[in-house]
């Protein structure tokens, strides 16, 4: 299965603020390892609480929060932030 990536307007915005070598390891990590994956949550852990709509990845020391359209199979990157920051 090839799932589509997507980012919300606030995760493209994170996402062009990092430095270009960890832009570089998060795109391979959506291109190659979870748009490939016929299930991507089972390398995912799933949230909990007020972000329970969501599934955690992480890259690095960097994290992205994802929501899934599975009907469609698209990928929606939500957030996109260092691992201090991204679970306030």
């Amino acid at each position: 299965m090839n799932w589509i990536v997507k980012f919300t307007k606030q995760a493209e915005k994170q996402f062009n603020k990092l430095d270009r070598p960890i832009q570089q390891r998060i795109a391979n990590f959506l291109n190659h390892r979870l748009k490939s994956l016929d299930n991507p949550k089972q390398i995912g852990k799933a949230l909990q609480g007020n972000l329970a709509d969501y599934w955690s990845y992480r890259v690095g020391d960097y994290r992205l929060l994802v929501a899934f359209e599975d009907e469609y199979l698209i990928i929606v990157v939500a957030e996109l932030a260092h691992r201090r920051h991204v679970y306030k």
